[in-house]
């Protein structure tokens, strides 16, 4: 699948593992950001990428409906949506820390 950013920040961040360190606090958050990206552009489809092991990816609901989350690292999630006519597209939307939100 294709990856998108919504911002130039995050787009950095994939491409800069020294960059995704500093910004989310930890080495472990920042390499998993960047490994989490490669296995969805790796993806074919959403279905390969929600049975990959230990993404734990699923829909989000309220506010963030048409969004969905794989988890990164402990409360650490990576929420991105779909776009494209055949959902061809991940656009990275943002990386937070959890807390039942």
């Amino acid at each position: 699948m294709e990856v998108e950013f919504a911002t130039n920040k995050l787009e950095k961040c994939y491409l800069d593992v020294r960059l995704a360190t500093r910004t989310w606090g930890g080495e472990t958050v920042g390499r998993k950001y960047i490994q989490r990206i490669d296995l969805i552009q790796d993806a074919s489809n959403m279905k390969e990428i929600e049975a990959l092991p230990g993404l734990e990816c699923h829909p989000l609901k309220g506010k963030r409906k048409d969004q969905h989350a794989v988890t990164l690292h402990d409360r650490w999630r990576l929420i991105f949506s779909l776009s494209g006519d055949k959902a061809e597209f991940i656009r990275v939307e943002e990386v937070n820390k959890h807390y039942g939100d």
